[in-house]
């Protein structure tokens, strides 16, 4: 899919606007409290199935089950660091669904074959065991535990003082990811085979350097356009990915139509 003249001219408003916004959007960002939104899942939401069929799903449930984590948690972490895809691999030198880092994280769980971490059962058990191992270190705390999985445990203080930017904001970020793997809460229907996530198309749109930034896109595009289904990921470091997403081709169409009445048209 390659954007229209007419499609790069309006993304050349909206993006100057997102500059111009970043640090609004950035404050704004700060403004949701990762901690209390965290202490809010644990007190009423872990019993709660997921939204969709994920992939790996066999391997999520028996590693929840084994170090007695929610499942969605797991799910949210993995949506957050590769978006299920059990060969992704950072810059940082992390690998799989989980995002392991190698060889330091990976050898503390017993893993000592840089290939055993492409397996999506033994990485996703050992992203649960490593998290199961901070939760505990931080009496149950999982916005610490989630900030110390990203920025390791000895740079995140046990009595949450000082917590660096960058750690605060990626437990900002995976609770973003709970919530699409929660959907509506339990009010969904029961999740059938046209439910599995791995059918949902995705479209690029456009990518950035920074997370605010993508932040700030998705929330214009949405104000203007509230029937669209978009989404931003963390691809790698410095890469953040605005994507829409669609059931089929059927929706796919219908948003193509939203984004052209807005004066974004796609080709």
């Amino acid at each position: 899919m390659r954007a229209s003249a007419n499609w790069r001219l309006a993304l050349s408003a909206v993006l100057l606007a997102c500059w111009h916004a970043g640090a609004a959007q950035a404050a704004t960002n700060s403004e949701i409290d990762p901690d209390a939104a965290w202490k809010a899942y644990q007190r009423a939401d872990t019993d709660l199935a997921p939204s969709y069929r994920f992939p790996h799903a066999t391997c999520f449930k028996a590693a929840a089950l084994a170090h007695d984590l929610p499942e969605t948690l797991l799910l949210a972490v993995a949506r957050g660091e590769s978006d299920f895809e059990a060969t992704a691999r950072s810059k940082a030198n992390a690998h799989g669904v989980m995002q392991i880092l190698w060889p330091g994280t990976a050898n503390h769980l017993g893993i000592y074959r840089l290939t055993e971490l492409y397996d999506p059962c033994t990485n996703i058990d050992a992203g649960a065991r490593y998290l199961k191992e901070l939760v505990e270190n931080y009496d149950g705390d999982l916005h610490l535990a989630l900030a110390a999985y990203n920025y390791g445990p000895t740079r995140i203080a046990k009595d949450g003082s000082n917590i660096p930017q960058g750690a605060q904001w990626y437990s900002g970020y995976i609770y973003r990811h709970l919530d699409y793997v929660l959907g509506d809460r339990g009010t969904r229907p029961s999740v059938v085979a046209a439910d599995l996530y791995s059918e949902l198309g995705r479209s690029i749109l456009v990518s950035f350097a920074e997370p605010y930034r993508a932040a700030a896109f998705v929330s214009r595009l949405e104000q203007r356009a509230p029937e669209l289904r978009l989404d931003w990921f963390r691809k790698k470091v410095g890469r953040f990915d605005v994507v829409l997403i669609y059931e089929d081709r059927d929706e796919f169409t219908k948003s193509a139509g939203y984004l052209a009445r807005i004066g974004f048209p796609l080709e």
